[in-house]
């Protein structure tokens, strides 16, 4: 690989990470093929970037955004990254389910929202709410004390709430 494809893949991992809030480590040694397309698959449909780089050029990129340098002694052996960015946990969910099933993919170590976590933690990471499982329930607290309501009322509070989505929303991007 010549110095510039280098440069150039270090420079897009650091504007993904800088993006990102959530960062998954994952050594996916013994993956065939078709288990890798798999692991892409599910992490496309969940809108997740994941991408296999190199050790080196993975901490050439991290050193470039602050606050990753906990991760660096897990960068070692194949390594695969996913990147959230809606839903910091959602790669949590996807490489536990996956790993059950193919008893191949592990977790080394991820950061969400800045706090690094060792890869040990990965159940624990996995069985916290999306986001849209706390906006399913937020919504389910509103609309449940107001069953009695009038359909006009319910209609403007669900207009608040998608509202506060969309702020949201435009504050993450």
């Amino acid at each position: 690989m010549e110095r510039s494809q280098k440069e150039q893949i270090v420079a897009e991992v650091a504007e993904i990470a800088g993006r990102a809030r959530g960062l998954f480590f994952t050594d996916f040694t013994g993956l065939t093929v078709e288990q890798a397309t798999e692991l892409r698959r599910e992490f496309r449909k969940s809108a997740i970037q994941y991408r296999v780089v190199k050790n080196t050029l993975i901490r050439k990129a991290l050193e470039q955004v602050s606050g990753f340098d906990r991760v660096f002694p897990g960068l070692t052996g194949p390594t695969g990254v996913a990147f959230a960015f809606d839903d910091p946990v959602a790669p949590a969910k996807i490489i536990q389910k996956f790993a059950e099933k193919h008893k191949k993919l592990s977790l080394k170590v991820c950061v969400v929202e800045h706090q690094v976590y060792e890869g040990s933690r990965l159940e624990e990471l996995a069985r916290m709410p999306t986001r849209k499982e706390i906006m399913a329930s937020v919504l389910g607290s509103i609309q449940a004390p107001l069953a009695g309501v009038p359909n006009v009322i319910l209609a403007v509070v669900r207009d608040l709430v998608s509202v506060i989505d969309e702020v949201g929303k435009k504050k993450a991007a």
